[in-house]
């Protein structure tokens, strides 16, 4: 099973000077700089030789401005980090839903990736994908998934912020369902239950939320620039309930709308609780 099983246990037990950071007012590759060295750098997460996965929202062929994907700088300054630190191997995937070669050229992330020494897999090949048994699971028992997050040593999660029709909110969790093969099972049965299901078994040991273009409505696609604000946020920890909780401030939408962080925080993956936790907060 390869990495598979060291992964359950990851991004809980990682010993970190603050359980999260909170960065305003930057750039993208500003704010991950600050935070990240908050955090105590990237070399708390990736060690030399080790191979990294990082999962952004490529899901749609729209272009950096409508904020339907993850920030494409961003990406490419997580990936020239983890390669500065030694890591042997960053690639880079989603499962999209426009198509896939679109969406990565289309969202600048590609060429990021790229520039910066990272490779692009495709997420679209369903012999990339391995069945996993979830059995914490209510609604999701089981799901096909992408083989690197079995074969990584490293995962990081990097979702964009932003407003979806079905799920409420698109954050960390959500972002999840793009290493599955079969999100459609997620709609057509508990969507809410499904995505905190399968956060039982998946837990990246970093979590970075984009929040520097955020689209407020007419999520998760968008209509056009008109939808999206520029709010210069970012946030970054291992507690993904935690990391997707604050999420919901910045957003100014009641926690209770987001189902599953509830759900999640009920089957003991995270907290909401952020008055308990030492959380750094960063104005650049």
């Amino acid at each position: 099973m390869g990495k598979w099983n060291t992964l359950l246990a990851s991004g809980t037990n990682r010993a970190l000077p603050f359980d999260m950071v909170a960065v305003k007012n930057g750039g993208p590759v500003e704010m991950f700089t600050a935070g990240i060295a908050a955090l105590g750098g990237i070399k708390q997460f990736v060690k030399p030789g080790q191979t990294v996965v990082i999962k952004p929202n490529i899901g749609w062929d729209a272009p950096p401005e409508r904020a339907a994907n993850t920030n494409p700088d961003l990406v490419g300054e997580i990936v020239r980090q983890c390669i500065n630190a030694g890591a042997s191997k960053v690639m880079v995937f989603d499962k999209t839903c426009d198509e896939w070669t679109r969406c990565y050229k289309n969202s600048g992330i590609e060429k990021a990736v790229k520039d910066n020494g990272g490779q692009i897999v495709t997420g679209q090949t369903e012999s990339y994908y391995r069945p996993v048994e979830i059995p914490g699971g209510k609604s999701l028992k089981k799901a096909k998934v992408h083989e690197l997050i079995f074969d990584s040593d490293v995962f990081i999660n990097v979702p964009v912020l932003k407003n979806h029709g079905g799920a409420t909110m698109s954050l960390g969790m959500k972002n999840l369902m793009g290493v599955v093969w079969d999100r459609h099972f997620y709609h057509a049965t508990d969507l809410h239950q499904c995505i905190a299901d399968f956060a039982t078994i998946c837990k990246p040991d970093l979590n970075v939320i984009d929040g520097y273009r955020v689209m407020k409505r007419n999520g998760p696609r968008g209509i056009s620039v008109d939808d999206v604000a520029l709010m210069k946020y970012q946030l970054m920890g291992s507690d993904i309930v935690a990391i997707d909780a604050a999420a919901t401030k910045i957003f100014d939408i009641e926690l209770s709308r987001v189902k599953h962080i509830g759900i999640a925080e009920e089957m003991g993956i995270g907290t909401t609780k952020l008055d308990t936790l030492n959380i750094k907060r960063i104005s650049i």
